[in-house]
């Protein structure tokens, strides 16, 4: 009840008026049915944004941080991402891939939509990065359809570590659903989650127009916060007198 409190009362209107929302090719989501919607990741308010528009609910698989953050303002951030039936996924140890994809194949056997991020990090540069495999084993374990989907503007509207968005126009542009079925039976080859996955990566940045990065997002962050650090070592910042 919540979801749909939110999504036409509270937060879905005050969503449209400050992105102005512009929507594309949303009748490639099907009216019913299972499905996945893969789509770039640019920005915090992705997560709200596609909600807003979707005509259906879509459940995403949130970072577990979402839920366990301190003090007031993380017991407010579990409630809401909770409320809306939002899933909370450990990213870190052996286990977390695996954990993932059995809560999206639950959602997927309810006949849902399933909205996943495959870069598995917001980008921090405004670029797409490649995709982990999740997304394929997903969709040919489950047989059903991807809907590639691209986020424009977010990344403008509200950048990484700007808590209050700019008021910049959005775009959400949703692309023909991708049919993997001639893969049934072959989730297990790698080969073949690497070649589906680039497959939904290639639909997503046609869609989107970004400069594309043959790299996992988390990589690039790390060498590039590793790059700053290294370089703040050998220029140190000399005390103000």
């Amino acid at each position: 009840m919540f979801y749909y409190v939110l999504k036409y009362v509270l937060l879905g209107p005050l969503l449209r008026l400050v992105f102005r929302p512009r929507i594309e090719g949303l009748e490639h989501v099907p009216a019913t049915g299972a499905a996945i919607v893969a789509g770039n990741h640019l920005s915090f308010s992705d997560h709200f944004l596609m909600p807003a528009i979707l005509k259906r609910r879509i459940t995403f698989l949130a970072k577990k941080e979402y839920f366990t953050g301190p003090g007031i303002k993380g017991r407010l951030t579990a409630a809401f991402f909770r409320s809306a039936g939002q899933i909370p996924v450990d990213r870190t140890g052996k286990e977390a891939g695996q954990a993932a994809i059995r809560e999206g194949l639950g959602v997927l056997r309810k006949d849902e939509l399933l909205g996943i991020y495959p870069e598995g990090t917001r980008s921090h540069d405004g670029r797409l990065y490649k995709g982990k495999v999740g997304v394929a084993l997903m969709a040919l374990k489950a047989g059903v359809p991807v809907i590639p989907c691209a986020m424009i503007g977010t990344f403008e509207a509200q950048p990484p570590g700007k808590v209050i968005p700019n008021v910049h126009p959005v775009t959400i542009r949703f692309g023909k659903p991708l049919d993997f079925s001639r893969y049934a039976g072959m989730e297990n080859e790698k080969a073949i989650l690497r070649a589906v996955t680039d497959e939904i990566m290639y639909a997503i940045l046609s869609l989107s127009e970004q400069e594309y990065v043959d790299q996992y997002a988390a990589v690039a962050k790390a060498e590039e916060a590793a790059a700053k650090a290294e370089q703040g070592r050998r220029f140190p910042r000399l005390p103000l007198r």
